[in-house]
């Protein structure tokens, strides 16, 4: 038969490698099934405990997929050896005669499987897809040389969006070395003088669009239950307001909001604005919070604090050098450039997982041929 099922598990092993070797690259993955540098305060942790990851070797998170209906899963692609959370489940292809890991993870990148690992974590009382469970969630494979064909299409497709992204580094590092080099020869100015808190209730509850900032340094649509919170203790953010969580600007929790329309976000969140745009642009602010070196900073700053929080008196007293706004401009305009490339990469990497499960069908309906 051309097309066989197989269950996960039939396919799979644990791995259990703990971090003998000294690695210190903290990792995780996000709904998008990407690994990316964890956000938790790694100081003082024993890395010893952490799940060694190599190439080709898989990491799945069963937590919440009812809830974020997804299935949280990755596949390590890069030689460098990474370490994750010993909270994760790490497990190899054993079975790689009767499939390939590209294409057991190409099988993942799609809504559908997602809902359905929804559906099967809707038995579980923390909506969790459990590791028996997710062992059972049974597979159609094609043959090994038609499951290679549409790999090397994925992995052609994947190689060319890598390159561009290499490119859009190479600017941000541009944007970087600008700004550093600026410090090194402008006097750091506080910027309590140019900016003020922005305490504007959403009274009426006349806007009803709820935000939050992600650590990476954006505005999202909330992903809090909203059911029966009283939207009038939001605060209202409009064009050209900041917004940070005092208690996560140390992993990057600060944007500048440009949409035309306003949002609410959380009262737990900092609003404020740049009163004096003579003095800064609030593009040029913006690029000195997104930079590593200043989450450092907040980090240090509210690790003193009575709560761990990085309050608008502290940010007050951040210090950055100010040169003229025509100069500040210049800057902006170049990490423009970056941004708009940026958001280009990531719509390249949403349609590369918007065709996978096309090729999937694809190999499917050309072993179903060969039947």
């Amino acid at each position: 038969m051309a097309l066989t099922r197989y269950k996960i598990g039939d396919l799979v092993t644990l791995i259990d490698e703990r971090n003998n070797l000294g690695i210190k690259d903290f990792y995780g993955i996000n709904i998008n099934k990407e690994f990316m540098p964890t956000v938790a305060n790694t100081e003082g942790l024993d890395e010893t405990n952490y799940k060694v990851v190599r190439k080709n070797r898989f990491v799945y998170s069963g937590m919440q997929t009812g809830r974020d209906k997804c299935i949280r899963i990755s596949m390590y692609s890069n030689e460098d050896l990474i370490i994750v959370s010993p909270a994760y489940t790490t497990f190899e292809i054993f079975a790689q005669d009767i499939v390939i890991p590209t294409y057991f993870f190409m099988t993942f990148l799609s809504k559908e499987k997602d809902r359905y690992g929804a559906f099967c974590s809707d038995g579980s009382i923390r909506s969790n897809l459990d590791w028996d469970v997710f062992c059972n969630i049974e597979l159609d494979l094609p043959p090994i040389g038609i499951q290679q064909k549409y790999v090397d299409v994925y992995n052609a497709m994947l190689s060319n969006q890598k390159c561009y992204e290499r490119g859009l580094e190479d600017l941000k590092l541009v944007c970087d070395a600008y700004i550093e080099d600026l410090r090194r020869k402008i006097p750091c100015e506080a910027i309590g003088p140019y900016i003020d808190a922005v305490n504007e209730p959403n009274s009426n509850r006349a806007v009803k669009h709820v935000q939050g900032v992600e650590a990476s340094g954006s505005f999202v649509d909330t992903r809090a239950n909203m059911l029966g919170v009283d939207i009038a203790k939001y605060t209202i953010a409009r064009n050209g307001n900041f917004a940070y969580n005092p208690a996560r600007i140390n992993i990057g929790s600060i944007a500048l909001y440009s949409d035309d329309k306003p949002c609410i976000i959380s009262p737990m969140y900092q609003v404020f604005k740049v009163i004096k745009t003579e003095k800064i642009i609030p593009e040029y602010l913006m690029l000195w919070f997104g930079r590593s070196e200043f989450q450092r900073y907040a980090w240090y700053f509210s690790a003193g604090s009575v709560r761990d929080i990085f309050d608008f008196s502290l940010m007050k007293e951040v210090r950055l050098p100010l040169p003229d706004t025509d100069l500040q401009q210049d800057i902006v305009n170049i990490f423009n450039i970056y941004n708009s490339r940026k958001a280009l990469n990531e719509r390249l990497k949403t349609q590369i997982k918007d065709i996978c499960p096309i090729l999937i069908k694809g190999s499917i309906e050309e072993a179903r041929k060969e039947t």
